[in-house]
């Protein structure tokens, strides 16, 4: 069974949108945060597995609830902002089709270090919103060892472990605008 959208380019709605991630911290509890600014376009092609996806991230626009943090993060220790100013993101392939569900394949740029990711997707559906846009949505996850992309910035605990954890898991839903 293949998704049926009409088939054109879909502009990503930031306002409506989220990329996120989510880290074990101390190994006890789970810490979020997103990146709150975030572009790119979904290309749906007649046949679904035929589309495409691009997304630019900007590493200033991190946002875990604490400035500490994502100054941190934004640091030579994690991001390297001043330097790596954007993660990308840009689409493969399509495969596995079933239903709403399917694998999007694509390349996850970060610090430089370009990765290639399967990321489980579902298709949201799409709507006509009142002021006349035609919108779709997706939602989608994997899970990354942040290492593979140089973040290697750690701290070791007493109790054995350590301070972040190397699985990170993404975590997108993604509201994008049909262009005209």
């Amino acid at each position: 069974m293949s998704i049926s959208i009409t088939s054109g380019t879909y502009t990503i709605d930031p306002s409506h949108s989220e990329v996120g991630f989510v880290a074990r911290h101390a190994m006890v509890t789970k810490v979020r945060g997103w990146f709150r600014d975030v572009t790119g376009t979904i290309t749906v092609a007649d046949d679904f597995a035929a589309s495409s996806a691009t997304a630019t991230m900007k590493v200033d626009s991190v946002d875990t609830g604490n400035a500490d943090r994502d100054g941190h993060l934004k640091s030579a220790d994690f991001f390297d902002a001043e330097k790596n100013p954007e993660i990308t993101f840009v689409s493969t392939g399509v495969k596995d089709v079933k239903g709403d569900e399917f694998v999007l394949v694509g390349d996850l740029t970060i610090k430089g270090i370009t990765k290639s990711v399967e990321l489980e997707a579902e298709f949201n559906g799409s709507a006509t919103d009142p002021f006349g846009n035609a919108r779709i949505g997706f939602s989608a996850e994997t899970e990354v060892e942040r290492e593979d992309w140089g973040l290697t910035w750690n701290a070791a605990l007493e109790t054995g472990g350590v301070l972040v954890s190397k699985k990170i898991k993404l975590v997108l839903d993604i509201s994008a605008i049909k262009q005209a």
